[in-house]
């Protein structure tokens, strides 16, 4: 089980902002941890990091796409939002359609804000539980649930496993039980849920 205690990540080169921002969550029970640069957040970042960032879009050096961008590339699924004085359209959009959580504008309300952090750190609950969950499987039993998922009958998974047929229901029965579902298409959603959301 993860230790780490689930943060609000703000990255913006404004100390103003950022002080405001982390006063308004820390007087709302929210735990943050402020950075200036992208840089020194990537230099902070690991993959047991919890919670979500809120990033400024435009900043000196490195700005908030190619921050996404890079923690894309690093596999970080932490939601993400950004915020900005000078965004434009094109920028949001690019900004949803590489994952970003959503998109306020400076000033930033602040109720909107926070419902949106609480949003952010639900999600990411929700993904850690559920990546928990697929990390408990045996790798027969990931076999096993990829090939239900991919339609096949427990006949065809025994033979292209070179398993009995039994041994397949039995693995199918522990996955179902491990992913706390029951019924098949209950198990094919949760399966292609719990790995949308590991690969986000």
């Amino acid at each position: 089980m993860n230790s780490q205690e689930p943060q609000v990540l703000i990255v913006d080169d404004d100390e103003a902002v950022r002080d405001a921002i982390s006063l308004w969550l820390n007087c709302n029970g929210y735990h943050s941890l402020c950075f200036e640069h992208a840089e020194d957040f990537i230099n902070h970042y690991s993959s047991d990091l919890q919670g979500c960032i809120i990033a400024d879009i435009r900043m000196p050096g490195m700005n908030g796409l190619e921050l996404q961008s890079h923690l894309n590339h690093l596999g970080c699924a932490l939601p993400l939002v950004f915020i900005t004085g000078h965004g434009t359209v094109p920028m949001a959009v690019e900004a949803m359609r590489h994952g970003a959580l959503d998109y306020l504008r400076k000033p930033v309300d602040e109720q909107q804000l926070l419902r949106l952090v609480e949003q952010a750190f639900a999600l990411d609950q929700l993904r850690a539980s559920q990546t928990q969950r697929l990390a408990s499987l045996t790798p027969r039993e990931r076999q096993v649930a990829q090939l239900v998922v991919d339609g096949l009958a427990n006949k065809v998974i025994a033979a292209n496993l070179n398993i009995s047929q039994r041994t397949v229901e039995v693995h199918r029965s522990n996955v179902m039980a491990k992913l706390a579902v029951k019924t098949l298409p209950e198990l094919v959603k949760a399966y292609l849920s719990i790995e949308s959301l590991r690969t986000q």
